[in-house]
């Protein structure tokens, strides 16, 4: 710890010592925008561009209350972040919306109208949440955070991270292309690619990528009344629609169906890189359709096609800390569908293990990267921190 609680000081002395941050979405920007708050000033380095996956096509769906276990706080804190996040950096696209759970089908008797452009046929709607969802667009959520990092002082370097150089138990530089960058400390913030991390730090990193498509209609009155939707099954299109109306008069749908499942292997052999990810025609049709049949006023044709991949751990929670065999190399990566509601807490909880030696906003113990490392035999006697002592059994 002591090396963490003498960072800032280091950083902005030594060129030596710096951290080096892989991967420019929302969780390597929101780690910049934190470091580079406490003084700390650190190198990002992105194959493709600033958001160019998952956090510049997501959703953008936040949910304060919808945690559960060691999720909880990640929800909790983060959304409160979220509304810090648009007051200091002025985001245009966040703003608190109701929920409303739909149930696609035709319309009878007990059909229950609450959101006016539902105007197509639908069997009922009802609250899910009255207040305690929100949302913003994740393009300029993570285009602000880099901005702003970069105003204070970090710097962001197109590049492709390949591997890394260790030495006495440690992450000594990052290998950029042929390029080796020296390092204090080496953040993997990659998303699904935090696969790579895998041989880099000798260390399992299961991860599937999975690849949705979304797709985005336009509005052209730009006044699209708030409400999210989670929708139930469609049957007829095989869709379980969630649409999201944004301030801008777009209005975002995923849950489309047809996901693609993307194994570590595959990741890992360079398959689907940044930038790559491409949407589904059959799932864009049926999308359409059942979201047509239930918004006369909404419905067309997209204006927007995407796709892009969520990165998923066996155990759907996210690698945060630091990797047990190497003092200063760390992950924050595997969000799954709630990458974009925990990177502000994400961001801050890294940006203090690295600077203080351990967060205080939320405990990482849960997302600990080394989680799925082979037990070794025994162990099961004194402890000096993760070091046996003594005995075991």
């Amino acid at each position: 710890r002591m090396q963490s609680a003498v960072l800032a000081t280091a950083v902005m002395t030594s060129t030596a010592d710096r951290v080096v941050i892989a991967g420019a979405g929302l969780h390597g920007s929101a780690l910049a925008y934190y470091l580079t708050r406490r003084g700390v000033k650190p190198i990002v380095v992105e194959q493709h561009s600033v958001a160019a996956a998952a956090s510049g096509k997501g959703g953008g769906f936040l949910a304060r209350d919808w945690g559960s276990g060691p999720t909880t706080q990640l929800h909790k804190v983060s959304y409160a972040l979220h509304e810090e996040l648009a007051r200091e950096l002025g985001i245009k696209s966040y703003r608190k919306i109701p929920v409303l759970s739909v149930e696609p089908g035709r319309r009878g008797k007990r059909t229950q109208d609450i959101c006016p452009w539902l105007d197509g046929e639908i069997a009922n709607s009802k609250y899910m949440d009255r207040d305690g969802g929100a949302q913003v667009a994740p393009l300029e959520l993570c285009t602000k955070l880099m901005d702003a990092a970069v105003a204070s002082g970090a710097e962001l370097r197109i590049g492709t991270v390949t591997g890394v150089v260790k030495s006495k138990g440690a992450v000594s530089a990052v290998l950029v292309g042929s390029e080796e960058l020296p390092c204090s400390h080496f953040v993997v913030t990659m998303g699904p690619w935090a696969a790579l991390a895998q041989d880099w730090f000798e260390l399992p990193v299961p991860m599937t990528g999975i690849k949705s498509t979304s797709i985005v209609f336009r509005d052209e009155q730009r006044e699209v009344e708030p409400f999210a939707l989670f929708c139930g099954e469609d049957d007829r299109f095989g869709t379980h629609l969630e649409v999201y109306p944004r301030t801008s008069g777009e209005v975002y749908l995923c849950g489309i169906g047809g996901s693609e499942y993307v194994d570590g292997e595959r990741l890992r052999a360079g398959e689907l890189p940044p930038g790559s990810v491409h949407a589904d025609p059959a799932r864009v049709k049926a999308a359409t359709q059942s979201f047509n049949a239930m918004s006369k006023r909404l419905g067309g044709e997209p204006a927007v096609v995407q796709a892009c991949m969520r990165p998923c751990p066996p155990d759907a929670l996210p690698y945060m800390g630091r990797v047990p065999s190497l003092n200063n190399a760390y992950m924050s990566a595997g969000h799954n569908c709630w990458g974009i509601l925990w990177a502000p807490v994400s961001g801050k909880a890294m940006s203090e293990l690295i600077i203080d030696g351990q967060a205080s906003c939320v405990d990482l113990k849960p997302f600990n990267p080394g989680r799925f490392a082979p037990r070794k035999e025994g162990g099961r006697g004194r402890k000096r921190g993760e070091e046996s002592v003594g005995e075991q059994w």
